[in-house]
């Protein structure tokens, strides 16, 4: 096993791959912008070095300057965590020239799956159901509205190299369509440094369902069930759950059986996680593949008894699964909500000092933390400060333990989303499962 490794993230994710790492006996290389020299990561790597200015682009994104970190410390392997360089190809090829294992698949399938039309070709083939929609660029608007008019609306516009929301918007008819194109494709060019876009058809009452895979060099792959992260803002993901309320067993196995063939179709190793907007038919279609560990990944450790993390490193050090698909448990129910520094009506960011910090505790609970009292959150980072996780014997077991966290849990300081929250976990619609990507603007925003 790897004796020493570089964790190239910041916040939460950092503390969670050095979390695993100590208890594999495994040393760490911590990195920090001057924004966040006092962060809890900092303080559990056993070593951690500045890499720059608080702005991404010239810390954790500053790759010359983490390969030189890595080599200095003689650190063997990098765990970019997600997001930031985590599906970055450049980043993955330069770890590969220095001699450095990059903790996730070969550039290869970070390529396949970074352009979203590509990704749609490659699904095509391996047979795995997509969208209707076009697998090419679009010339420009008005071709964007032949297309659409041809699919029929309502459509999505989409940006090829996007994420997060980034660059995307429902269209019902051509005006709309013709005003959203050119700012959208901006958003793309400026956040993604990729102006293409394309059109699909857009699944009227969808649920947003993801498979996470794992496969060894090998090619070994295994399903470890799917996660329901329905319930959005803006596109983003504010509360996950495993397994999904309206999967059964028949179509848990058919998505599952897809996600392996897409995964084996472009040759991938490691954890990733193929994401499927199921309609309310029932049908599937691919959407999207995630070729790193998921923010929501904690909640399918709970289900499996799985570390996701331990995996990863033991795969990358060329290891093989060591089991199969039959041993694969699926244990009760679990449910991760995200703890944002943002205004719980507008969802606008919070950043300031955390000046009282109280995550609640239990057998049954799980956190994930960025921060504690004292904390500054600063403008330069996603808001998100925190994770809470709770599992219970059955779903609705694991509501109930989720409302008694939420209550016990306090932040001071800054405004966060524990109201909307909260919120969410009352309200009937999600206790029966009635969990589309519509809830948060169907049932919460509209009663503020």
């Amino acid at each position: 096993m790897f004796r020493k490794i570089l964790i190239a993230n910041r916040g939460e994710i950092a503390c969670r791959v050095i979390r695993t790492c100590k208890a594999l006996g495994i040393q760490t290389v911590g990195i920090y912008s001057e924004a966040d020299a006092e962060a809890p990561h900092v303080k559990l790597a056993d070593e951690a070095f500045l890499v720059g200015a608080p702005p991404v682009a010239q810390s954790y994104l500053n790759v010359d300057r983490i390969l030189e970190i890595a080599k200095e410390t003689g650190a063997e392997a990098v765990h970019p965590g997600y997001g930031l360089l985590s599906e970055n190809t450049g980043f993955a090829k330069s770890c590969e020239a220095a001699g450095i294992t990059f903790i996730g698949p070969s550039t290869e399938a970070i390529a396949a799956m970074g352009s979203k039309i590509e990704s749609r070709k490659a699904m095509e083939a391996a047979g795995v159901p997509v969208v209707p929609g076009i697998t090419r660029p679009l010339i420009d608007e008005e071709e964007g509205v032949t297309v659409a008019n041809e699919i029929g609306y309502p459509v999505m516009l989409k940006a090829s190299g996007g994420g997060g929301g980034i660059g995307m918007q429902v269209c019902h008819s051509d005006d709309e369509l013709r005003k959203a194109y050119a700012g959208n494709q901006n958003r793309a060019k400026q956040f993604f440094g990729d102006d293409a876009m394309y059109i699909e058809k857009f699944v009227e009452e969808p649920r947003h369902v993801e498979v996470q895979i794992l496969a060894d060099k090998d090619g070994n792959t295994v399903y470890l069930w799917e996660r329901e992260c329905s319930i959005q803002r803006r596109h983003q993901k504010v509360v996950e759950e495993a397994p999904s309320p309206f999967l059964d067993a028949e179509l848990r196995q058919k998505m599952g059986e897809a996600a392996v063939r897409a995964a084996k179709s472009i040759g991938y190793s490691n954890a990733g996680t193929i994401e499927f907007l199921v309609d309310k038919h029932r049908n599937f279609y691919f959407l999207e593949m995630n070729t790193r560990l998921q923010v929501e990944h904690p909640i399918t450790e709970e289900i499996t008894g799985l570390d996701l993390v331990a995996e990863q490193l033991r795969i990358a050090y060329g290891e093989s699964l060591g089991y199969g698909q039959d041993d694969i448990k699926l244990e009760g129910h679990a449910i991760e909500v995200r703890i944002y520094a943002e205004d719980p009506k507008t969802f606008f960011p919070s950043p300031g000092t955390i000046t009282r910090f109280e995550a609640p505790q239990g057998e049954h609970v799980r956190n994930e933390l960025a921060v504690g009292e004292g904390s500054k959150v600063t403008p330069f980072y996603d808001p998100m400060i925190a994770k809470l996780i709770v599992k219970g014997n059955d779903r609705l077991e694991a509501i109930t333990r989720m409302q008694a966290a939420l209550e016990n849990y306090h932040v001071e300081g800054i405004k966060t989303n524990i109201p909307m929250l909260r919120d969410v976990m009352a309200h009937e619609a999600f206790r029966a499962g009635d969990t589309t990507t519509d809830f948060v603007a169907k049932h919460i925003q509209q009663k503020k």
